[in-house]
């Protein structure tokens, strides 16, 4: 019995507590209090008629007198109902740059030119993939090569996927010398290496450009250097390195027979140039005491100096620029570095602390054992399949073969060369991963 009766109890007590919540839920809903009563001498007004339950743009559901707006749930995205740009702005984190090939002006597209004869088919191949994996802004690669290789070019471009086709435009060229002997521009130094010189006459519509030899490769986006650019002052319209970065064991410091720029030169295998000052400069020189257009100045300065120069039209760019250093933005060794900077002892400071940029694989070194590591990095990004993980099918197998080069002098310091291309990786990864998002995969 006593045990019924507690039940009983228990029972009760559970059916009061219910009531008193039903109660005090229908007390919460009942109208809100009237307002306090204004003094007799305040005027009386009329209360406002609450709206119409008719929604237009811009009201809300409970929009009358004391309730507050709500804002509506904002839809979310369906297959096939958002275009690209709405799926990747809702994928791009805050301070994220918006993805901008399919949307950027012409006019603010990066220029790259390159110059290709004989078997340089493949490296220049190699370097336009380098620069096409890691950079972010559109380009358009302006290719001047033999009438032989145009076919090849076009073929080969076309194989390549479409989500990096769509990074860039291009364009081919025939090798043109719009001034003096044809053949003998073709024969200065390399064959058609003296093309570059005469880009700003040929490039009418190109504002800024950058050059690069063939046997060079991009290890982080075009974007960076060619944001050196802005840090011209208002008389520089070009931007080389230094041809060494110790001037008394330097080339031109100890043989040069002619004119150069500073104390140990510059190297013109990667050239950034703002072409538009350039054609419309004129150049001090040795020849007229007045000064010369860049296409006037060309030929007058070969003719003068073609017995003295030994590296061609970098030599004749060093003559130029030793008479007009005012004109020249220098920038430092990560931009072009060559086995000089580490087959003697490392010598490129700016590369022990943040790593290369662009490297330059001069004496024929991406092709041969001498310097295993220029070789190991030109066919990781030879090698590397586009639709491929970068860190799984490059930057893991790049890291096994630099075990393999230690024993050498550029070997010895595998940071230098993997410390930019980690980077920029790691960026690439992170872009691929939270920009470009698939529909089925939006949540």
């Amino acid at each position: 019995m006593k045990l019924r009766s507690k039940a009983t109890a228990l029972l009760l007590l559970a059916l009061v507590t219910l009531l008193l919540v039903l109660l005090t839920l229908r007390t919460g809903r009942a109208e809100p209090p009237a307002p306090l009563a204004r003094p007799a001498s305040a005027p009386q007004r009329r209360p406002t008629p609450a709206p119409a339950r008719l929604l237009g743009p811009g009201a809300f559901p409970g929009a009358g007198r004391g309730a507050q707006r709500r804002r509506p749930p904002r839809p979310r995205p369906r297959a096939g109902r958002w275009g690209a740009a709405s799926l990747e702005k809702l994928a791009r984190r805050p301070g994220e740059p918006r993805n901008v090939h399919a949307v950027l002006p012409r006019r603010l597209w990066m220029h790259l030119a390159v110059v290709a004869c004989g078997n340089r088919l493949e490296e220049t191949l190699v370097m336009l993939k380098s620069a096409v994996l890691f950079s972010h802004r559109k380009m358009q690669f302006h290719i001047f090569t033999e009438e032989s290789l145009k076919p090849e070019f076009e073929k080969q471009l076309r194989q390549w996927p479409d989500s990096y086709t769509k990074k860039f435009e291009h364009r081919i060229y025939p090798i043109t010398f719009s001034v003096g002997n044809p053949q003998e521009w073709k024969k200065l130094f390399k064959p058609c290496a003296a093309q570059r010189l005469f880009l700003p006459v040929i490039l009418k519509d190109v504002d800024s450009l950058l050059y690069v030899d063939t046997d060079v490769l991009f290890l982080r986006p075009v974007d960076d250097i060619w944001k050196l650019l802005r840090q011209f002052n208002s008389t520089q319209l070009a931007a080389m390195a230094p041809e060494h970065e110790i001037p008394k064991i330097g080339w031109y410091s100890r043989f040069a027979q002619h004119p150069f720029y500073g104390s140990a030169g510059v190297n013109s295998r990667v050239m950034l140039m703002n072409l538009t000052r350039i054609r419309s400069a004129h150049f001090k020189n040795s020849m007229i005491p007045t000064g010369l257009a860049w296409e006037d100045m060309l030929y007058l300065l070969y003719q003068k100096y073609k017995n003295a120069i030994t590296w061609g039209d970098q030599d004749l760019l060093n003559i130029i620029f030793y008479f007009n250093p005012e004109c020249l933005y220098v920038f430092p060794c990560p931009w072009n570095y060559r086995p000089d900077h580490c087959m003697y002892g490392s010598n490129c400071r700016e590369a022990e602390l943040e790593g290369v940029s662009v490297l330059h694989g001069n004496r024929g070194v991406f092709h041969d054992d001498k310097q295993p590591t220029f070789k190991a990095l030109y066919e990781a990004i030879r090698d590397f399949p586009f639709q491929d993980n970068l860190f799984q099918s490059m930057y893991y197998p790049l890291q096994l073969k630099f075990l393999e080069t230690v024993h050498t002098l550029c070997g010895r310091i595998p940071q230098v060369f993997l410390k930019q291309i980690e980077k920029t990786m790691k960026r690439a990864y992170e872009k691929h991963v939270i920009i470009h998002v698939g529909p089925n995969q939006m949540h």
